[in-house]
């Protein structure tokens, strides 16, 4: 089973379009959407749409809950005053412009999503997907978190592959342990961004996971993860942005990808 998941799309709809017309050349089994579909850029609303037209199972981000409450906080952990105010204009744009309906179709979205497989008779292999961690939708899993750290949260959240966005920083990590002497295996697999990578790489990132007959919590290997990274009109989203009434500079961190 091929199984596509998406984060963090930010309002930023022709990465969206991008994004999912890739996709449906890679023909994937099922779709999921890791949330933040708004903030930052201009189409909250047909952002929404495009996900809601398609049925795509999707949970709440942090700036979805921020916009959903018709709050003034998204939840994000901003670093300098200067941050702080960007954001500050942001969520309020988004506030303005965002549709009723749209808004309660943010505020209704689920937290996480679980799916579990019945592999063998003996074996199952759970996949829990969420936006920061299980344990807080703002929380940020970077990639040199503790290993132990790491483990304690998936083990918590019993989930055998925990996939998560919200760092906008892609990365899949395979952390052992050990169960009665035998060596098991768990997958933390951060699905970067869509409409606002950070990465260094400005073009939309989206994750393939493979799961087949094979597949085991047992194998470190029989997991298949693989970052897709789209090209699209970059050009337009920036512009839309210097256009509005948002801090031009998250134009440049569209074209910089920081």
């Amino acid at each position: 089973m091929k199984i596509a998941l998406f984060s963090d799309i930010h309002a930023n709809l022709p990465a969206l379009e991008a994004v999912l017309a890739d996709m449906e050349k890679q023909k994937p089994d099922a779709i999921y959407c890791l949330g933040d579909l708004v903030g930052y850029n201009v189409w909250p609303n047909e952002v929404i749409h495009e996900i809601r037209k398609r049925g795509i199972p999707t949970i709440a981000g942090n700036y979805d809950q921020g916009i959903g409450l018709a709050s003034d906080n998204c939840g994000c952990a901003y670093k300098t005053d200067e941050d702080k105010a960007m954001g500050k204009i942001s969520i309020a744009y988004t506030n303005e412009i965002v549709g009723q309906e749209e808004r309660n179709y943010l505020r209704t979205l689920p937290a996480h999503l679980s799916i579990e497989f019945q592999l063998s008779e003996k074996e199952k292999l759970r996949i829990v997907l969420v936006h920061g961690s299980p344990r807080k939708i703002n929380e940020y899993l970077f990639e040199d978190r503790d290993e132990k750290s790491l483990l304690r949260i998936m083990e918590q959240a019993n989930a055998d592959i925990l996939a998560f966005g919200h760092t906008h920083k892609p990365y899949h990590r395979i952390l052992a342990y050990e169960v009665r002497g035998e060596a098991n295996y768990r997958h933390a697999i951060n699905i970067g961004s869509v409409g606002k990578p950070k990465d260094g790489d400005p073009s939309a990132c989206y994750v393939l996971l493979t799961i087949n007959q094979d597949s085991s919590f047992q194998s470190s290997n029989s997991v298949a993860v693989d970052f897709i990274r789209v090209a699209y009109d970059m050009e337009k989203a920036a512009t839309a942005i210097e256009n509005s009434p948002l801090p031009n500079e998250y134009a440049d961190m569209l074209r910089k990808a920081y």
